[in-house]
């Protein structure tokens, strides 16, 4: 009985311990202030609104140990310079599509869309569990930044256009905006192509400046107005089958944290990759059905478009895969990958035009 009762008294020694050690644990996280620049506006719908989200759960889950404090593009670095300046250690970190660093690494652009490539989920499974996330580190750490998969959205709409492009030989001399790429691809049909921000478009439309343009989502689309400056809205977003969007940390910054810190940032970003995906694919079919309400003459590329827009693609990519070794890894990386999920896609699921099969029968 004496034995038992020191066991007991041992036990509840060890409760109080435990109890009065839970503060300290908790005061243990490290403290992280970092001011994050976006490409994005955090109010473009399902597009700047995801590091936000994730910057909030973070505060919630650690105390307000780990702050993100998300800055609007421009306020602090130019909106295309997120890269540029994680590396360079001008911020500790900033997000953003990646692609606009295209010039400086041209495989990155493979990780922000690859045009025919991979859609949203694919990449995930791709970059978690297929060598994307490993090919990324490869490609950025030389570059002093490491990037986290931080968000996933779904295709891009492929353009707004003030006349019918009822053939690939419309687009000729056509002065359009894209990026990454996509934007190269354009350039094989003799388009001008140039890229701007999203704030700047809607004006670059309205006085000509440009003859057409491509940005995001139907959400953000609509948001930024093209609609009202230009009546041709043509899907599907081939060129850019996914949006996908990464907390670029300074290297040095991401090596100095502790695992812990590492492995909750981590684990926000997962659930920033599940949260714009969910929010992205929840919205855009009721956006499309306002569009033709309000006149919009919502296009799908033809068979034959398509088939042209593919040619090309093979084109640019077998000369970037020849120029740039790195971007060949990933390409086939990617292109293993999808052959391989091949007979799941086309035999798993449903097909899209299922339903409208059915009912035209």
């Amino acid at each position: 009985m004496k034995q038992a009762t020191r066991l007991m008294g041992t036990a509840a020694a060890v409760g109080v311990l435990a109890l009065t050690a839970a503060p300290n644990a908790a005061e243990a996280q490290e403290r992280v202030r970092w001011q994050v620049p976006m490409a994005f506006a955090s109010t473009l719908t399902a597009l700047g609104d995801t590091m936000p989200w994730v910057a909030d759960q973070l505060r919630a889950a650690s105390g307000g140990n780990i702050d993100l404090r998300v800055a609007e593009p421009g306020t602090v670095i130019p909106a295309l310079s997120i890269f540029e300046n994680v590396s360079e250690g001008n911020v500790d970190a900033g997000f953003s599509w990646m692609g606009y660093e295209w010039g400086t690494l041209p495989a990155s652009a493979l990780f922000g869309a690859t045009p025919f490539g991979l859609e949203s989920m694919e990449f995930v499974a791709w970059m978690t569990h297929h060598g994307g996330q490993e090919l990324l580190e490869e490609l950025f750490h030389p570059q002093n930044v490491h990037p986290i998969l931080c968000g996933t959205i779904s295709p891009e709409t492929a353009g707004w256009f003030r006349e019918e492009m009822a053939t690939v030989d419309d687009l000729r001399g056509l002065r359009f905006r894209a990026a990454g790429v996509g934007g190269e691809i354009f350039q094989e049909f003799g388009m001008s192509v140039t890229m701007l921000p999203g704030g700047e478009l809607y004006q670059a439309l309205e006085t000509g400046t440009l003859d057409a343009t491509e940005f995001s989502l139907p959400t953000v689309d609509e948001q930024l107005g093209f609609y009202q400056v230009a009546s041709y809205l043509y899907l599907p977003g081939w060129h850019q089958p996914a949006t996908n969007q990464f907390l670029y940390v300074n290297l040095d910054v991401w090596n100095g944290l502790s695992e812990q810190t590492q492995a909750m940032l981590n684990m926000a970003c997962m659930a920033g990759v599940s949260y714009s995906i969910a929010r992205a694919e929840a919205l855009q079919g009721a956006v499309i059905t306002r569009f033709e309400e309000r006149g919009t003459n919502v296009r799908t590329y033809s068979d034959d478009q398509l088939a042209a827009f593919w040619e090309a693609t093979q084109t640019v990519m077998a000369r970037w895969s020849e120029q740039d070794e790195m971007f060949g890894r990933v390409y086939q990386s990617q292109l293993d990958f999808q052959q391989e999920l091949r007979p799941w896609r086309e035999m798993g699921y449903l097909p899209r035009d299922w339903q409208t099969r059915i009912e035209g029968e």
